[in-house]
């Protein structure tokens, strides 16, 4: 009997959260992008905002929440409700790196989140100002080397994505170059780069490829395993003389530790069916993402703890912290 009575009683515990979850969404849901809009966060999650909101059947609200190399939007996220009217658009840089360069960073992403699903992953590229005499990343490196010091290179933040890939590159080829970092994620930083106020940086595809053929940048080489459809004239760091250098900017949608694990397959399920959508998918392609969506929110939890224990190591070796 006493065996009973305690089945029953955590029956009546856990009946509110079952009947919770099955009515989920009752109001709108908040998606908040950890950076400026104008970035390839931004870009990404202003294409399936809508049809997400259509699949779970409540609008789907972006809040913009930049600052910090996105740990504003980060810590926020982290400390929302787990009822699944909160989700996060993380990416490789605030959930992987930001932890291994931010040492005065409170929140643990492995911690306090649960993935639910990758998205997309976002190819890079290293592009210049058009006054930049370079045409390709072996351009570069002789102007570079011819003029030690006087280059400089723009990031998102001390602790970005971006400026670790620039500083694998400044230190294969022995480079002195100036970093000139900037606030409020991609967007500000592309701004300056087309002002003239910085010679170059890597940037995601999608922040960069409408200046690309504008004419405002120029594009010297990919970060991606092959030639990009986009870019099919752009040589990939592959070719330049970097295996390593394969893989770009994984974006991924994520909740609160606590969520109901019945909410967190209610947004698996709906956000699979959005990133299946011809239209979302097209979108997407002409900006250079691919569409990357996860086997199951377990299978995303253990991309994520591989992908954050590399990035580990890259940060250690380049030396990289931010207090």
């Amino acid at each position: 009997m006493t065996i009973l009575r305690t089945v029953a009683r955590l029956a009546l515990a856990l009946a509110p959260a079952f009947a919770f979850a099955q009515g989920y969404p009752t109001k709108p849901v908040k998606m908040i992008i950890p950076f400026a809009p104008g970035g390839a966060s931004d870009f990404v999650g202003r294409i399936f905002q809508s049809r997400l909101g259509e699949l779970l059947g409540q609008q789907v609200v972006i809040e913009n929440r930049a600052g910090a190399s996105g740990n504003i939007g980060l810590e926020a996220a982290a400390r929302s409700a787990p009822d699944g009217y909160t989700i996060y658009l993380g990416n490789v840089g605030t959930v992987a790196i930001n932890p291994a360069v931010f040492t005065k960073l409170t929140v643990k992403p492995l911690r306090d989140f649960i993935p639910v699903t990758q998205v997309v992953d976002v190819p890079g590229v290293l592009v210049s100002h058009p006054s930049l005499q370079a045409s390709s990343l072996k351009d570069m490196v002789a102007i570079a080397k011819a003029h030690p010091g006087k280059l400089n290179y723009a990031s998102p933040g001390s602790g970005s994505q971006n400026r670790l890939e620039m500083e694998l590159v400044r230190k294969a080829y022995g480079l002195d170059m100036v970093h000139v970092p900037y606030k409020g994620g991609a967007g500000p930083a592309v701004a300056g780069l087309i002002a003239g106020e910085t010679h170059m940086m890597f940037t995601t595809i999608s922040s960069a490829m409408p200046h690309i053929q504008s004419g405002r940048l120029k594009a010297l080489v990919v970060v991606a395993g092959k030639r990009l459809p986009a870019l099919p004239q752009v040589p990939t760091m592959v070719e330049s003389g970097h295996p390593d250098s394969v893989s770009g900017s994984w974006q991924g949608i994520f909740v609160p530790a606590g969520t109901p694990k019945e909410i967190v397959d209610r947004l698996y399920a709906a956000v699979l069916q959005t990133m299946k959508s011809s239209e979302v998918v097209e979108r997407l392609a002409r900006g250079g993402v691919e569409v990357v969506t996860s086997a199951s929110p377990a299978a995303f939890a253990s991309f994520v703890a591989a992908d954050t224990q590399r990035w580990g190591r890259v940060a250690k070796d380049s030396g990289a912290t931010v207090d």
